[in-house]
């Protein structure tokens, strides 16, 4: 937090510069003016602003070339001017190349899930590519939305299309964003079919799949407490045994007694084809869950049914004790129970 006083010459004169970095004060008198000290002893006046849903530090003028009073008076002008719309510009662009520009920009994202957004957007916004953006209208994305099947997926692409055209609209490239009169595309909340019980014949179920990688790899999406995707991609690499670790996670005790039961003839836990990693085994899950009696159970309702129940801590041996509670209380679960 920045240290506060009114601002004067005489204070300001003789404010310390810090050994390294900066410091920053800020004026009493108006607290939106700050001032940032360098530790070559510069001083500068500046304001913060959020804008466009970043925050701003616009810098007024070096101290004492500005005066104070100046620097207080400029304030108002210089918030004002940040809260005002950039006028559109004239130059045209399609939707595409806006598109590019916002998620290197805007998109901050591990790769796969670079990957599947920029996959969704080609299957299901590539018929506005190739049009001007300041062109596109409500009607133009309320068409491509409602070719969309599934209501989820259609929702997420409208809510994407509403903050690209947001982002637009701060970049000048077009005066208002024709995605925010749209109606919401309603959503039928799907219910996660897992108990307590369920969970226990899922067990059972997988115990019983033929397959040993994916029999293990279906045990290790409950006793490994992560999503599918990194489970399936687990390398031996990450693993460390004598201190029931992987990577920076704990291991349960019922993992760690799975894991060590497999064969170490590959880079990956679970080798899937052509020499990666297990990927998405629909058939055997689709298998294994009709065997349970939760056919619409998912993987990822699995993770999701455990990490709710899961009590987190940052000490990771009382994390790991955590885990196995959880997993002793579930397994002493009746196969019939309904909770």
């Amino acid at each position: 937090m920045a240290h506060q006083f009114y601002f004067n010459p005489y204070i300001l004169d003789n404010l310390p510069a810090p050994a390294s970095g900066f410091d920053v004060v800020q004026d009493l008198s108006d607290p939106r003016l700050r001032m940032y000290i360098t530790s070559r002893g510069v001083k500068t006046f500046f304001v913060r602003k959020r804008v466009g849903g970043r925050d701003r530090r616009i810098i007024i003028g070096n101290y004492p070339d500005m005066d104070i009073e100046d620097a207080r008076s400029a304030v108002p002008v210089i918030l004002e001017s940040a809260s005002q719309k950039k006028p559109a510009r004239r130059n045209k662009i399609t939707f595409k190349k806006f598109l590019d520009l916002y998620l290197d920009r805007r998109v901050r994202r591990g790769e796969d899930s670079r990957t599947k957004l920029v996959r969704a957007i080609d299957r299901h916004l590539s018929a506005l590519f190739e049009k001007n953006i300041s062109e596109i209208t409500a009607q133009d994305i309320a068409a491509v939305i409602a070719t969309i099947r599934g209501a989820a997926i259609a929702g997420r692409m409208q809510e994407l299309v509403q903050s690209i055209f947001n982002y637009a609209v701060d970049a000048g490239y077009v005066k208002e964003n024709p995605a925010a009169s749209l109606a919401k595309v309603p959503q039928n909340r799907r219910v996660r079919p897992l108990t307590r019980g369920g969970l226990v014949r899922l067990v059972d179920a997988i115990r019983a799949e033929p397959d040993t990688v994916v029999r293990a790899a279906f045990l290790m999406l409950i006793y490994g407490f992560a999503p599918k995707s990194k489970i399936f991609s687990m390398q031996w690499e990450q693993l460390d045994f004598n201190h029931y670790m992987w990577g920076d996670m704990p291991l349960s005790d019922a993992a760690v007694v799975l894991l060590r039961d497999l064969p170490q003839d590959s880079f990956w836990v679970f080798p899937g084809r052509g020499g990666s990693h297990l990927t998405d085994p629909r058939c055997a899950w689709r298998r294994v869950a009709t065997a349970a009696g939760i056919p619409d159970l998912t993987m990822d309702d699995v993770n999701k049914f455990l990490m709710r129940r899961l009590v987190w801590t940052s000490d990771k041996e009382e994390f790991r004790m955590n885990m196995n509670s959880l997993l002793e209380e579930i397994s002493d679960t009746e196969i019939d129970s309904n909770f």
